[in-house]
């Protein structure tokens, strides 16, 4: 699900470089609307296609034996929501400033590996090396990972796991996501003043 998330959030973005080379970026750019605007609407955009993906991917989880609730698709839902806008504002805060989309492909491959790899989705950072696993610590993907866990064995046993607890899991997520919405806006708005 994670995966499904990362890469329909970050390259939902590539039609921010569609959009410069195509001249429609800088019709946007003279146009009497904010910088809020623009970035919102991006990062909404990408989000919803990468939720509605993941909610989607989510829907067949009792195929393989993994059982939600009410509570936990709802959690879960909202989760997915909050790593979609968080990635979706990676994306765009690095789209931005590409002019190519194989340049915008091989930084977000030097970027979105590493960051997958060492989420916590292939292995956790307990049975890791201590230096291997303050960098995953570091990951701010490795809490919405752990927010997904979290949210979506909501009442399972497994909740003892060694991954952070839901609300710092949200929290860090918020917090990810929030930042990188708000280097967006400071990107675009700096492009409108150029």
């Amino acid at each position: 699900m994670t995966l499904i998330i990362l890469f329909t959030s970050i390259f939902s973005t590539i039609s921010v470089i569609e959009d410069r080379r195509d001249g429609f970026l800088q019709s946007v750019l003279v146009a009497p609307v904010s910088p809020g605007a623009i970035v919102f609407g991006k990062v909404l955009g990408g989000t919803a296609v990468a939720s509605v993906q993941g909610i989607f991917f989510l829907m067949l989880a009792p195929m393989v034996g993994i059982h939600w609730t009410a509570v936990s698709f709802g959690m879960t839902a909202l989760v997915i929501v909050l790593v979609g806008i968080a990635l979706t504002g990676l994306g765009f805060a690095i789209a931005w400033q590409m002019d190519s989309t194989q340049g915008f492909h091989a930084i977000m491959n030097l970027f979105l590996i590493p960051m997958w790899l060492l989420s916590g989705a292939f292995f956790p950072a307990s049975g890791a090396p201590s230096w291997l696993g303050w960098i995953m610590r570091l990951n701010p993907l490795t809490y919405g990972v752990a927010g997904l866990r979290r949210a979506l064995y909501w009442s399972h046993p497994m909740l003892s796991w060694d991954i952070p607890s839901l609300p710092r899991a949200l929290g860090v997520t918020l917090i990810f996501g929030f930042l990188f919405f708000a280097l967006s806006f400071l990107l675009v708005v700096r492009g409108k003043n150029v």
